[in-house]
Formats: structure tokens, C-alpha cells, sequence
């Protein structure tokens, strides 16, 4: 068996889309209680209910997670509500008290989707498995090693498995906790059509307020469901509290997702994919003119203290030079390079002169 040969059958069982939620940790009893009370009343469309029972942390000293505890606790939420139940697991010993506590469905989070050695002991625990596997992109933009983990599991025999879309990391700050990147994730759902794939806007937006927008792009674009984090009482959630939101909240936010017709085939859906990636692409460049006018302001800095001229022929030849080259490279006209590359400079020295006025 290989990843184009796998089948999707799994999703078929849940409603379309697939919408699964809770907290990002189980905290206690009576938080994943009422948390899944809550839910069950705002919203008849999510199946599966969610929650993080270990806790992998970027630093040490922080709430880790309750720890097998929790898994009791999913089990009664499973019982009193009649949710399925998914947690994550980053190792053997998360597999085999995940499936004893009969969890339903679980996940392979960022941290060890970038780590083969971590999924080959996950995978080789999971062996022959009938369990439900969602795998999340690796931390870092890199496909191969998406792929790669699916393979390492489909290599132990497991079969019932898709993918978790929660962006990737950047050194540089931008709106987003982890940036989108939608041209990656779409270059996999492009390669592997057959793999359900569900959004996480919660840990790719990092606060509340754009994770309509994040899941609206994503069924635009032909995702099988959304993953999302709610909690009872989100400002004092132990983890992540700015991406969380109530369960009423989420309620509303479910109720005005626009879904696709599923007969909206050809034209249309190859139109929203494009328009998507532009808008990813439009994003990019937005962020990266902004850190070079950064850079501009420093050199203005430099100058003024050093009493430097701003405009530098020099330099400025070398720039009109450079675009022209790379203007051939791409394909692109060289006055098009050439008006892009002269708004930028002009809008550089405008900065830089500003400076000198102070």
C-alpha cells in the first residue's frame, strides 16, 4: 500500500465538513465537563471533541500537560455526550494509554511530524492500528517531511489517515502565529487528493480574532473540516488562552462558514485556489517590503549621524542593473521590474529624508 492508493472512506462517517473541537488542555474534570456540555448545546455539528492530555512546551517549567488523568476524563465526555474523542500523542508510551482509554482519533502534532525517528516509534506502536491518524504539518515549511511521516505510518500497516494544516513557523513577527502558507498545503491536497485535510486556525492565527477568516479560506479551497480550540472559560485557560474561544462563540462562528456546494467543480474551484495563493503571496510581500523599510530607517540612522548624502548614485545604478538582470531571469518585462524596484527606492529615501528633517 502507498499514500495515492489509500482511500478516504474514514471521513465519510462525519458530516461534511468534519468539525472537531475542545480545549487545548485538559485542565480538570469539571472544565472538560462543561466545556463539552456547552458545545453539545451550541452546536449540533461537531462529532469529535478535542483536548491536549501531554503538552508539548517550546520551554521547560511550563503546564505540560495533566498526563494520563486525562484520558479518564475524555472517556466521560465520550459517555455523558456521545462525542467522539481525539487527543495527541508524541510517543509509545502516549499510543498505548491513548488506545487502552479507546480515544478514537489522534493526532501527531508539529514537534514530532518534523522528527522521523519520533514518527517511526509512533508509527511502529500504531502497527496494523485501525484507529483514525491526523498528521500536522511539520513546524517548518518542508513537504518531504509531511509526506514522509505519512509514510513511515503507512509502512506499519495504518490506513485510516489525513492531515492537519496549522501553518508554519516564522523568525519574523507577523498577524500570525504560525503564517499559512497556503501554497504548501495546497501543493499536498494537488499530490494527494485521496488524504482528507483539515484546518487548525487556532494555532495558525494565535488569537481569536481571524479563525473565521483562516477556516472560511480553507473550505473555500476544498478542506474536509476544521480543527478549533474551546474552552469554557478561555481567559483562563492553562495554554494558549488568546486562540481560544467559548463554546457559544464557536457556535457562531460554525453557523456562518459558508460551505461549497459539492458539484462546484472546474473553473470555479481551480479560480478560489489561485485567488488564495495570490492572497498568501500578496501577504508575503507586504511583510517583506515592511522589514526593508525597516532596514531603510536604520541606513537613515547611519547616515544622519555620519552626515551622508541619501541619495547614492552609485548605489542606485547598481539597483537599476540588478533588476534589469533579474527581469531576464524571470520573464518578466524590464520595465516592470524597473517601475517596482524605483517605487521602493523612492519610498526609501522618502523614509530616510523624514529622518534627516527630525
Amino acid at each position: 500500500m502507498n499514500l495515492q492508493s489509500l482511500d478516504n472512506t474514514w471521513i465519510k462517517q462525519f458530516p461534511q465538513p468534519l468539525y472537531i473541537a475542545g480545549p487545548c488542555s485538559a485542565e480538570s474534570e469539571n472544565q472538560m465537563l462543561e466545556t463539552a456540555a456547552r458545545l453539545k448545546k451550541s452546536s449540533n455539528q461537531i462529532p469529535v471533541f478535542r483536548a491536549g492530555i501531554w503538552k508539548p512546551r517550546t520551554k521547560p517549567n511550563g503546564f505540560e500537560g495533566v498526563g494520563v488523568i486525562g484520558l479518564s476524563w475524555l472517556k466521560k465526555v465520550k459517555e455523558e455526550f456521545g462525542f467522539l474523542t481525539a487527543t495527541e500523542v508524541a510517543n509509545a508510551h502516549h499510543v498505548e494509554a491513548a488506545l487502552k482509554a479507546d480515544v478514537d482519533i489522534l493526532w501527531i502534532g508539529a514537534r514530532s511530524t518534523v522528527n522521523p525517528f519520533t514518527i517511526q516509534e509512533i508509527a511502529e506502536s500504531l502497527q496494523g492500528s485501525e484507529k483514525i491518524i491526523l498528521v500536522k504539518n511539520p513546524v517548518n515549511p518542508d513537504l518531504a517531511l509531511w509526506v514522509g511521516a505519512l509514510e513511515r505510518l503507512v509502512g506499519q500497516g495504518i490506513h485510516h489517515l489525513g492531515v492537519i494544516h496549522r501553518g508554519f513557523s516564522s523568525y519574523q513577527k507577523s498577524q500570525y502565529r504560525n503564517n499559512p502558507n497556503w501554497q504548501l498545503a495546497l501543493d499536498f491536497k494537488q499530490q494527494f487528493p485521496n488524504i482528507p485535510i483539515l484546518v487548525d486556525p487556532s494555532h495558525i492565527c494565535g488569537n481569536r480574532e481571524n479563525l473565521q477568516d483562516i477556516a472560511q479560506i480553507a473550505l473555500n479551497v476544498g478542506y474536509h473540516g476544521v480543527m478549533i480550540e474551546s474552552h469554557c472559560d478561555p481567559d483562563k485557560a492553562w495554554s494558549d488562552a488568546k486562540q481560544q474561544i467559548n463554546p457559544e462563540t464557536l457556535g457562531t462562528l460554525l453557523a456562518n462558514l459558508k460551505l461549497r456546494k459539492s458539484n462546484i467543480l472546474g473553473f470555479e474551484e481551480e479560480m478560489e485556489r489561485h485567488r488564495t495563493l495570490i492572497s498568501d503571496l500578496d501577504f508575503q510581500l507586504i511583510e517583506i517590503l515592511a522589514q526593508r523599510m525597516k532596514i531603510s530607517e536604520k541606513i537613515g540612522r547611519l547616515k544622519q549621524e555620519n552626515n551622508v548624502m541619501i541619495f547614492q548614485p552609485e548605489r542606485w545604478k547598481f539597483i537599476q542593473e540588478y533588476a534589469q538582470e533579474k527581469a531576464q531571469e524571470t520573464g518578466m518585462t524590464s520595465n516592470f521590474i524597473e517601475k517596482i524596484f524605483k517605487s521602493i527606492h523612492e519610498e526609501s529615501i522618502e523614509i530616510q529624508n523624514q529622518i534627516m528633517k527630525d
